[in-house]
């Protein structure tokens, strides 16, 4: 995993250099500001991965670890314990971070990965698993434990029908990728999910937090999917606090689309039924003002896709009603959604957040990237 992170920081300007190539492609193909924001390299991002990897050498090794045991009356002992999945296969578009990432993490806890990332970043890519792959020949380790698969787009359909080949698949990207995966793969499959993330200001929060932290969980990077999207606050604090908020909004450059309610209080795009739905990953926020926190409750049930939810007040009866009944990966209480991260979690790097309840639920680190058996041991007991 160091000599991983050695290469990849030796590596920079060619890593550099080619996501230059991969951004002027973009940039001259009509692409997004936040899609251009996710595939976009620099010094600095370059040594958040390297120190990504470095931490997670530091991190324990997971597979082995016994999660569970006992003895049994008989004297048949049994452990629980972790194992690699296997071949573990990763679908991702634009973002070249989570080459190194998955890699990294694939690798540290005992898997072979099979990265498929998209066109969008394919000279990144390729710059960075030749730098991996670099590190695992330094480090006396098969260079194919981590392989970059390219080809058409047909090449995705054949890695999604190679059950039996590949354990485990897990896509990251936009709905679209993450539904199509999900539809038609005959490979097992852990589901990232998209990120309409929703902050309720509550008739009791502190009013200064709560602008601090909507400011930050919409601007401080809104091309991630733990970037706040809906903004509902209370009508109780609506007249003091509503046009405090969208001033500031507007000064960091968010576009407001609002109800007709929060139009009272300055100048916004009216909300469509859509807007409360949409995951912007940009510098746009739904905001709408609610009338207690059962309709606040009731509106993010309706519109969440089940990554984080937020919500700020200073009074422990709602804050323990709100962390009770919204269904989450992340429920948080007086802090950013951006700190719904496998890294900030201290995980090192993630492969990615799982809103699916079945394996792993929230930023997936190592422990998620295993599986589990059995191991019994006896001394000659048979079953009567």
């Amino acid at each position: 995993m160091l000599a991983m992170a050695d290469a990849l920081a030796k590596a920079e300007t060619a890593i550099l250099e080619a996501n230059e190539l991969d951004v002027s492609r973009a940039e001259a193909n009509g692409t997004s500001t936040a899609l251009i924001d996710r595939l976009r390299l620099s010094p600095d991002r370059i040594a958040g991965m390297v120190e990504g990897l470095r931490e997670l050498a530091a991190l324990p090794d997971p597979v082995g670890d016994v999660v569970r045991g006992w003895s049994n009356a008989n004297g048949v002992q049994v452990r629980q314990v972790r194992v690699p999945f296997g071949v573990v296969g990763i679908i991702y578009e634009a973002r070249p971070n989570v080459t190194a990432d998955a890699g990294g993490i694939c690798l540290k806890s005992g898997n072979a990965a099979l990265l498929r990332g998209s066109s969008s970043a394919a000279q990144s890519n390729a710059a960075i698993v030749e730098a991996l792959r670099a590190g695992l020949v330094d480090a006396g380790l098969p260079a194919d434990a981590i392989q970059l698969v390219p080809g058409p787009r047909e090449v995705t359909g054949e890695l999604m029908a190679a059950r039996g080949l590949v354990d485990v698949l897990i896509p990251r990207g936009g709905a679209g990728l993450i539904d199509t995966v999900v539809r038609n793969s005959q490979v097992p499959v852990i589901e990232t999910g998209v990120g309409n993330c929703h902050i309720f200001v509550d008739a009791d929060a502190d009013e200064q937090m709560a602008l601090a932290v909507v400011i930050n969980a919409k601007t401080q990077r809104p091309s991630v999917c733990n970037a706040a999207e809906t903004l509902l606050v209370h009508a109780d604090i609506a007249d003091s606090f509503v046009p405090k908020v969208l001033d500031a909004l507007v000064e960091h450059g968010v576009i407001v689309h609002g109800d007709t309610r929060v139009a009272a209080y300055g100048e916004i795009i009216p909300a469509e039924e859509h807007d409360f739905a949409e995951e912007y990953l940009s510098l746009d926020i739904a905001v709408a003002i609610m009338d207690s926190l059962d309709d606040a409750l009731q509106h993010i049930r309706r519109y969440s896709t089940g990554h984080s939810e937020t919500i700020i007040t200073e009074s422990q009866r709602s804050a323990a009603r709100f962390t009770a009944e919204i269904d989450a990966a992340a429920v948080l209480v007086n802090a950013s959604s951006r700190f719904v991260d496998g890294g900030e979690f201290g995980f090192g790097a993630e492969i990615g957040i799982s809103t699916q309840k079945l394996h792993a639920r929230g930023p997936m680190g190592l422990p998620e990237m295993t599986s589990t058996k059995y191991v019994i041991i006896g001394s000659g007991q048979i079953r009567q």
